[in-house]
């Protein structure tokens, strides 16, 4: 539907200036009120799968239902929970002993793939630990390592170096899994070159890990030492909701309009403060979000719509889009009856001398195309036309919907616990919701959208030279790299790569999981070629990319 620019400006001027007076009236001091008890400290961050977390999910299920909404999830409740893997904990117990003398706690750590086991036994030196028929090499010929621990040089035949034609076959996933495979009952690196580094010792989330130890040693083990390991890493199922509602408008078509609303804890690695432990409230990122989507569940049922709306509380947007990549993979209507999504994060400290609004998304789809040029109260939008971007619309996005997201701009207490109630634009928020209520408002007779996918600004990713494009599911936990997304006219696109995939090989390396995937990107520079394996209906599939 075809209309004069001058016709929306002075209608939506108008409708923004009657719902003003409204929201200021009734509503600033509710986003108050959700505000203050999100970012109290009684909620202790939001951490996803903590007591916080449900304590916030059960007072925003509280709120969606005092408006008088349904729950949305399929059970008919307000909750959809999704289960992912916690932070691993090492036990504080954990021993290694070499000729029953116990070693200190300093000089052994277990690597991020390690299993949790104890075993005995004398250990094995396999050298490099590398058995690369190809190459007519063989670190285990004449040896017997069944029952036993094994110990191997983190190094190469050839050293450490990008062109170690050893190295690129086998990562030390791959040399412990050989290990395993063998029979062996641990492994045990170490390194006397010089110019190898330490395997990391970070823990992360979603690792498979194996079944035996695998530990690092900043001493040299000789052949036969009795050796005696425990080690034991818990890795807990943790569960998290999103928190749903539906305003039921008898329609056939609808729209979602979501928030996240965990945060970061006590910290953990997304802080960026550097003091003492202390909680991240939260209060812009993302307590101001969910206010306003709440105002919205207020509003919109006073507006005579042609679509229902389903309104979403999402969790684990801050460990990895957690909650948003579980509702589109487990999705509570159905994706081709949905026109558009809306996503909020991070509205509560407008600027109102320059009175600009970031919203993403507008390239999604041909119905934005007015939003350039909206201005709704004074306020205008900065745009973007990606879909993709670090908060939940990018599910959406990845599942092939048009998607806009609500930003009004960082500042200095990002992911800091000064992140503060008491620093929130109300006012700011409210114009927010105005403009977003105006572009609901304005496309609501437009009919069925149309889905465009957006070309993203070239981007190095940080201590990467080059990129595929492509984007990971991190909610995967079996072994490879599946991609959630890629990203049109990048090297993956390029050589053919699809949603879906999963990447299980980069040139000789082999991807066990994300952490391999970008170990084998980081090998590369600008200009190479080179196989990347993947699997695609459980079919193995070359595809032959090249680095830009």
């Amino acid at each position: 539907m075809i209309k004069k620019l001058s016709l929306i400006l002075v209608s939506l001027f108008l409708f923004a200036c009657s719902e003003q007076v409204k929201v200021t009236t009734g509503g600033i001091n509710q986003m108050r009120s959700d505000i203050q008890y999100l970012a109290s400290d009684e909620l202790e961050g939001r951490d996803t799968g903590t007591e916080g977390e449900a304590k916030a999910a059960a007072y925003i299920a509280m709120r969606f239902a005092d408006l008088g909404l349904k729950g949305g999830a399929n059970d008919g409740s307000f909750y959809q929970v999704f289960e992912f893997t916690g932070s691993p904990i090492l036990n504080t117990e954990n021993t290694l002993m070499l000729n029953y003398e116990a070693i200190a706690d300093s000089l052994f750590y277990p690597l991020n793939f390690s299993g949790s086991n104890s075993m005995k036994g004398k250990a094995v030196n396999v050298g490099f630990g590398i058995l690369a028929p190809d190459l007519g090499y063989d670190d285990y010929k004449d040896l017997e390592v069944k029952g036993n621990p094994v110990i191997i040089d983190v190094s190469s035949p050839d050293g450490i170096h990008p062109h170690s034609e050893y190295l690129a076959f086998h990562d030390l996933r791959d040399r412990a899994e050989k290990a395993q495979e063998l029979g062996a009952t641990a492994v045990i690196f170490y390194t006397q070159d010089k110019t190898a580094q330490a395997p990391s010792k970070t823990l992360t989330e979603n690792v498979i890990p194996l079944t035996i130890p695998v530990v690092y040693a900043s001493l040299f083990v000789s052949d036969h030492t009795e050796v005696t390991l425990n080690m034991v890493i818990d890795r807990p199922k943790l569960q998290g909701k999103n928190v749903l509602a539906f305003l039921d408008k008898g329609k056939e078509r609808n729209i979602v309009i979501g928030a996240h609303y965990d945060h970061l804890g006590f910290g953990g690695s997304g802080s960026l403060h550097r003091g003492e432990k202390a909680i991240h409230n939260g209060a812009d990122d993302n307590a101001s979000g969910v206010a306003a989507m709440l105002q919205l569940a207020l509003d919109l049922q006073e507006m005579p719509l042609e679509h229902n709306v389903l309104f979403i509380g999402f969790s684990g947007e801050e460990r990895g889009l957690l909650g948003s990549n579980h509702w589109v993979k487990n999705p509570t209507m159905a994706l081709d009856k949905i026109e558009y999504m809306m996503n909020m994060d991070m509205v509560g400290r407008l600027d109102t001398s320059k009175h600009k609004l970031s919203v993403n998304g507008v390239g999604t789809s041909p119905s934005w195309s007015f939003i350039d040029k909206l201005d709704v109260g004074g306020l205008s939008a900065v745009t973007t036309e990606a879909g993709t971007g670090p908060s939940d619309h990018m599910s959406f996005y990845l599942s092939d919907l048009p998607v806009l997201h609500f930003f009004s701009g960082s500042h200095e207490d990002y992911h800091k616990p000064s992140d503060d109630e008491g620093l929130i634009n109300y006012e700011g928020i409210v114009s927010i919701v105005n403009y977003m209520e105006a572009i609901v408002k304005e496309v609501d007779d437009d009919g069925v959208f149309t889905f465009t996918k957006t070309k993203e600004e070239k981007k190095e990713a940080a201590n990467f030279k080059v990129t595929l494009g492509i984007i990971p599911d991190y909610l995967f936990e079996e072994k490879g790299m599946r991609v959630d997304g890629v990203t049109e006219g990048r090297p993956g696109d390029k050589a053919g790569m699809l949603k879906g995939d999963i990447i299980i090989g980069m040139g000789e390396r082999s991807v066990n999981d994300i952490y391999a995937y970008m170990e084998a990107l980081g090998s590369h520079n600008t200009g190479d070629q080179t196989d990347v394996k993947v699997l695609r209906d459980a079919k193995e599939v070359i595809l032959k990319v090249t680095f830009d």
